[in-house]
């Protein structure tokens, strides 16, 4: 059967209304947190006849690697460009870690003074890495590979502890992990010394240098992680998915599929398939009490029992 694209807008339409109620407790859940991963990517958005580069924000609850009861959920934000106004909305609630790369809009969610309360800013060193490792791949620099052979014994010395508790991650890191970051550090500066500032990996050093306080934030907390990794695995699927679906038609249309993408990945992040628990969940809520509502996300979903057929 033939289907209009405008009949399937309007249905995914209606059903973010429908299921907005658990978008919302997706919500209150993410930035309940006391750590959030942040990140964010282009979405074409369609525009008389033409496309700009709209963005999808997520910020992602992942608390396994510290071993938090708590459970995992992804909240997606659609806006039309990439100013600061838009992660300072999002987050204007929050008071706690955030991991993100070192996007400048960032910058005012960590003044001291800020309402409800400052944020800690943590670096992630796999941008890092990734600067240091195309260097060493793409130009064979020797003292990229160096950087880059340092580097992962850092990450090496952390798998011992990921998904143990806070308390036994923060004593790893100060007796293990912190001499491997001083002994890094001491090696950065003294390369960084004898480059240009013109030279690649000046520069790459410098990204790292210059947030120095941010990239060591980890080892005083066992709730950080090492890499914001949590949030571009929430992304892949945007990336995947504009080789598909192209572009969005208009902002509502941006914002219905933040609204989708909250449900679909917070369901994959607690390993529940999204087709079955959203086709339950469409089915049922209607009729749901609007007090037990959290009853119906998907850390809690339990699927309806299906009436057998009565034999002849």
């Amino acid at each position: 059967m033939e289907l209009s694209v405008s009949t399937l807008a309007d249905w995914v339409g209606t059903a973010t209304a429908v299921l907005s109620p658990l978008h919302a407790l997706i919500a209150a859940h993410v930035l309940a947190a006391e750590r959030l991963h942040g990140d964010d990517t282009t979405v074409p958005l369609l525009a008389r006849g033409k496309t700009v580069t709209a963005r999808l924000w997520t910020y992602v609850r992942d608390d396994r690697p510290f071993a938090g009861p708590a459970p995992p959920a992804a909240l997606f934000q659609f806006s039309r460009d990439r100013t600061a106004e838009h992660p300072r909305r999002h987050l204007a609630s929050y008071a706690g870690i955030l991991q993100a790369d070192a996007y400048a809009g960032f910058g005012e969610l960590y003044r001291p003074d800020r309402k409800p309360g400052p944020i800690t800013e943590a670096a992630c060193w796999a941008h890092f890495c990734r600067k240091a490792f195309e260097l060493a791949e793409v130009a064979r620099a020797p003292l990229a590979a160096e950087a880059v052979r340092r580097i992962d014994g850092v990450f090496e010395a952390e798998r011992a502890v990921n998904g143990s508790p806070a308390s036994d991650r923060l004593q790893h890191r100060r007796t293990v992990v912190a001499p491997l970051v001083a002994d890094l550090h001491a090696w950065m500066l003294e390369t960084r010394a004898r480059l240009s500032r013109h030279n690649d990996l000046a520069k790459a050093l410098d990204y790292a240098l210059t947030r120095w306080k941010a990239f060591t934030q980890f080892l005083g907390d066992g709730r950080i992680c090492l890499t914001n990794n949590a949030a571009e695995r929430a992304l892949r699927g945007i990336a995947l998915g504009r080789k598909a679906w192209l572009f969005a038609g208009s902002d509502r249309g941006g914002e219905r599929a933040a609204v989708m993408l909250s449900l679909i990945t917070t369901a994959k992040l607690n390993d529940v398939d999204p087709r079955a628990w959203l086709a339950d969940v469409l089915a049922r809520i209607a009729d749901h009490p609007a007090s037990r509502l959290d009853q119906l996300l998907p850390w809690n979903w339990t699927p309806r029992a299906t009436a057998l057929p009565t034999a002849a």
